[in-house]
């Protein structure tokens, strides 16, 4: 490889809680608290010095090379520091779209780490925080991938969890496309489901609790995605059944399922199943507790 290049890890994340309130600010954005981790299912983002700015997904993706969140991270970050960013930028993508697992707002993240990297830029410098905060919502949160508690609009960190275990889970996602942000919420506007208690799950996340923290995951957009896509009541139910399986619960928006597994082999021996036996896509992955980092 190039030694001027930088090839970076973008990981996935699950929300363990999320709970978005009735109404909406004047900018049109819900008020949410989001708590979510990364797991060890990762995109894989190469930047390179070039001529101009480019974007590029393997696979491709059919959307505009200007709507991509990395593309929006580069040209914010390059305006927050007066930096042109002139590089060229592929992804290789294994977090699928439309799942609710955050690979679009990982992927701008790697892009803020890669450049920061590039241009002798501190990463903690605010100005990347900040260009973080006005591309998405999750983006900040892929910058550390601390287990973090997330308010306002899902984008300003309160707290952070240091005692989470590595525990195992199983993602499972149906073929075709998933649900949008923009349809989920529009929905929940419709019939909206008050969010679940909190403090539960807080505490069992700062005493290591996996069996806590199992009884109080909690979605209040999940009733939103099983109305909008019920083959993921389906899929819930299904895993709800599987030997080795101790909770299961849509991640974010969706289209994404998760379940958290008592043994590495159990997660592994579902996603097997679900793949082969279901034709669903299915992965096993684990808790980590790092963001965006640097591979090569």
């Amino acid at each position: 490889m190039d030694q001027s290049a930088l090839e970076i890890l973008a990981p996935a994340k699950l929300n363990l809680y999320l709970g978005v309130r009735e109404g909406r600010d004047e900018q049109g954005y819900h008020q949410a608290s989001s708590l979510m981790v990364a797991i060890d299912l990762f995109d894989t983002v190469r930047i390179e010095p070039a001529d101009a700015l480019s974007v590029r997904c393997v696979p491709a993706v059919d959307a505009p090379e200007r709507s991509n969140a990395a593309w929006k991270a580069a040209v914010v970050l390059g305006e927050a520091l007066g930096r042109e960013p002139k590089v060229a930028i592929t992804i290789e993508k294994r977090i699928p779209y439309k799942s609710g697992l955050g690979g679009a707002s990982s992927d701008a993240a790697a892009v803020l780490l890669g450049l920061c990297k590039l241009w002798g830029v501190d990463q903690d410098d605010p100005r990347v925080a900040d260009a973080a905060r006005a591309v998405g919502a999750d983006i900040a949160f892929f910058l550390t991938g601390t287990p973090t508690l997330l308010e306002g609009r899902g984008d300003v960190p309160v707290e952070t969890f240091d005692e989470v275990p590595g525990f195992p889970v199983v993602l499972v996602r149906p073929s075709g496309d998933g649900i949008t942000t923009g349809d989920s919420y529009a929905d929940f506007d419709r019939d909206p489901v008050p969010a679940a208690p909190l403090d539960p799950l807080r505490e069992a996340l700062h005493a290591g609790d996996v069996m806590g923290i199992c009884n109080h995951i909690a979605n209040n957009l999940e009733p939103v995605a099983l109305r909008l896509m019920p083959v993921l009541q389906t899929i819930h139910d299904w895993l709800s059944e599987q030997p080795g399986v101790l909770a299961t619960m849509v991640t974010g928006s969706g289209s994404c399922t998760f379940a958290i597994c008592e043994t590495t082999e159990a997660a592994r021996r579902v996603a097997h199943e679900a793949l082969y036996g279901r034709g669903w896509w299915g992965r096993a992955a684990h808790v980590i507790t790092e963001g965006t980092r640097i591979s090569a």
